[in-house]
């Protein structure tokens, strides 16, 4: 007979186990107003946590900053004309910068604005090069791409911190994809308001008379809000360029490849990379055989 396998715990029990026996660790220690650098790294020290961790926790803390809550009540039922992401990872300005660019270049329909120490923008791409992306894209990794794809402008900035440490901001403007749905809605609650006017002009019944009225505004609210899936969509597009840039999956500055010029070049590196990509993954399932 083969022994039971042990029960094995999935991610949200691993969390509560792990949450629950940091808060007996510190009902043991005494905290008073709050703890100095020093003693929380003793403190992670007696748990086993490794300091670079602690380090770059403590420093995400201390850099943090609080999203700015909705200026006004059509922003909270619409949603943000701009999202935002952040966070602490280790590494020079220039070896983040590289793998944002990398990123970029090769996951997001964009194209590079402006490059300037410690901060990158870049603009959506348009036209034949975005509508042949698009379609190279079909026959390369089966990922999700273009994440960013509704954002006018997407900006990055990167900090220096402590030695080692960089601060990363990444921010999304989607004013153009937000004006679009509040027109709509806006166009479908006024049309329901001209059909309301005309039953009424034309002495319909009173319960007749507000239906357009009310039909608009309904439909006009949905529509409103069919814009918050693609606000969180790029807030974990963002969310997901930070992960990339996490893994330390950067090139050094020799490996990257050249920016292509003009139309042909685009034509030639995307489909270069598509004809690569299969290429590749039987190169590692033969090497792992």
């Amino acid at each position: 007979m083969t022994a039971p396998q042990p029960d094995r715990l999935d991610r949200t029990a691993l969390d509560r186990v792990l949450q629950r026996a940091a808060e007996m660790q510190l009902s043991e220690t005494e905290v008073g107003e709050g703890l100095t650098e020093r003693e929380i790294l003793d403190l992670g020290h007696q748990v086993g946590i490794p300091q670079r961790y602690l380090q770059q926790a403590m420093l995400e803390e201390r850099s943090r900053v609080a999203l700015s809550h909705p200026d006004t009540m059509l922003e909270a039922i619409v949603g943000p004309r701009e999202v935002m992401a952040q966070r602490i990872m280790q590494g020079t300005v220039e070896s983040v910068e590289r793998g944002l660019l990398d990123w970029m270049q090769k996951n997001e329909v964009v194209a590079l604005q402006r490059q300037q120490p410690g901060r990158i923008t870049w603009e959506r791409l348009g036209g034949v090069q975005a509508a042949l992306k698009r379609g190279m894209s079909v026959l390369s990794a089966p990922a999700a791409r273009f994440m960013l794809a509704r954002a006018d402008l997407v900006a990055a900035t990167v900090a220096p911190l402590e030695d080692g440490y960089c601060h990363v901001t990444l921010t999304a403007q989607l004013r153009q994809a937000r004006s679009a749905y509040l027109g709509g809605a806006a166009a479908l609650t006024t049309t329901g308001l001209a059909g309301t006017l005309i039953l009424g002009a034309l002495g319909a019944l009173a319960v007749v008379v507000p239906l357009p009225l009310i039909g608009g505004a309904v439909v006009g609210y949905v529509t409103m809000k069919l814009y918050g899936p693609i606000a969180q969509r790029t807030q974990l597009g963002l969310e997901r360029v930070l992960d990339h840039v996490e893994r330390g999956a950067v090139k050094p500055s020799h490996q990257i490849p050249p920016r292509p010029s003009g139309l042909l070049g685009a034509i030639a590196n995307e489909v270069r990379r598509a004809i690569a990509a299969p290429g590749e993954s039987g190169g590692r399932s033969r090497d792992a055989k």
